[in-house]
């Protein structure tokens, strides 16, 4: 079978040189070039390396007002939330022996604390967004948040969840986004379904298939927290995208577009993936990119990758992978060509 080839741009880092992008016929087009170096086509079987090589599940990023990079992950060993520090979003990546949320909160248990993502509200104030598995209902995760003074914390969980709509399957995944052009700002977040699934893969591989819509929810900038209107449905799974739509994660290019990344299909599936949506209006209709994943087993040896996360503003992106921890930090940058996305690492 032939080599997967993919169009790129190509940056160099401290890392290594490894790209993500739709599948392209064999000659680049000029359109494609931009200022981080020429177009070029790569052998997606090219082997790519973790940014940091511990189980790190779900990973966010987001640089601090000194400059720093930080990442943040899923539970794992005897942290509820993870983090790394680097100079760069390309690393080298430092683990940190801390955990960001020692309580996460009265209406939680206190396990299987996921996917964390933390922005910036004002000088000297941080929110964190995060799922939190209930106390009395364990089979349920719904949206927690929680503040703190600095990034790294430790951050005080509300007393009640930032949404639980236990009547769909709860909820999971939320991503903060702060559009620069209208001072507004969202979440988004998986509506979690599956969890009142049927059976088979991740719980709704067994007809009928219950939704699992990406929900946008309108916050008020000031606390990043205070609901503002109700939430939107953004996308929803299809056929193509197996049980499940998951790990929204929403940005917006210079040039005005909105660019939805999102995963399918079940985590511990090797058809698990990351793929992406666009939409001139935040509230969409967004429309699926043409020509399957972005990124996909295989590509690059990898195994699984998805639960991407964007850099504010894009340009660079960190997702998880199948590694021999567990579940390892992956990067790659990327540029979007009118409504097409061109990823480099």
């Amino acid at each position: 079978m032939p080599a997967r080839l993919l169009k790129l741009l190509v940056v160099q880092s401290h890392c290594s040189q490894t790209v993500l992008s739709q599948p392209q016929d064999a000659s680049p087009s000029p359109s494609s070039t931009a200022a981080a170096g020429p177009a070029v086509l790569v052998d997606a079987s090219t082997a790519k390396a973790p940014l940091l090589s511990v189980d790190f599940p779900d990973p966010s990023i987001l640089q601090d007002t000194d400059g720093t990079w930080y990442a943040f992950a899923t539970a794992s060993g005897t942290k509820n939330i993870q983090a790394a520090r680097a100079s760069a979003p390309s690393g080298p990546w430092t683990y940190l022996d801390q955990d960001l949320l020692p309580s996460p909160g009265p209406w939680t248990d206190g396990r299987n604390t996921w996917a964390p993502d933390i922005r910036i509200v004002a000088p000297g104030s941080y929110v964190m967004y995060y799922s939190g598995e209930l106390a009395n209902s364990t089979a349920f995760h719904c949206i927690g948040a929680a503040t703190a003074s600095t990034i790294l914390g430790p951050y005080t969980a509300t007393a009640s969840p930032f949404a639980c709509p236990l009547g769909q399957g709860g909820a999971i995944d939320p991503a903060g986004f702060y559009d620069n052009a209208t001072a507004r700002r969202y979440v988004v977040y998986k509506v979690d379904g599956n969890s009142l699934g049927h059976g088979g893969s991740c719980n709704n591989d067994v007809a009928p298939r219950v939704p699992t819509p990406i929900m946008l929810q309108e916050v008020a900038p000031a606390d990043g927290i205070s609901h503002v209107g109700d939430p939107v449905q953004i996308l929803d799974r299809t056929d193509a995208d197996g049980p499940l739509v998951e790990a929204p994660d929403l940005v917006r290019t210079a040039n005005g577009t909105f660019v939805l990344f999102y995963s399918s299909h079940c985590w511990v599936s090797d058809q698990y993936s990351v793929s992406y949506a666009t939409a001139e209006s935040i509230r969409g209709p967004y429309r699926r990119a043409p020509g399957g994943p972005l990124i996909r087993t295989g590509d690059f040896n990898l195994t699984a990758p998805g639960g991407a996360t964007s850099v504010e503003g894009g340009g660079m992106m960190v997702f998880h992978a199948d590694c021999a921890q567990g579940r390892c930090m992956f990067g790659a940058g990327f540029e979007v060509d009118g409504e097409s996305v061109v990823d480099v690492s």
